[in-house]
């Protein structure tokens, strides 16, 4: 099952399925975890494709340091 998240659509604000795609960047001495990511989301209310290749979208993610 994938997760539900509060995603501007033009209607306003609605839930829509969503997975993260995490990025790392590994060099040979060290491992850097990027802070943000991609976000694919479903662009059709209740449906679960998020891949662009079928009609689903992409949003950025920012992770903000705490």
């Amino acid at each position: 099952a994938l997760s539900t998240c509060p995603t501007l659509v033009e209607e306003g604000v609605a839930p829509r399925h969503v997975d993260l795609r995490p990025f790392i960047l590994s060099g040979s001495d060290r491992v850097r975890i990027v802070p943000g990511g991609l976000t694919r989301v479903a662009m059709k209310e209740g449906s679960l494709v998020v891949n662009s290749s079928q009609g689903g979208g992409t949003k950025d993610t920012w992770v903000l340091d705490a």
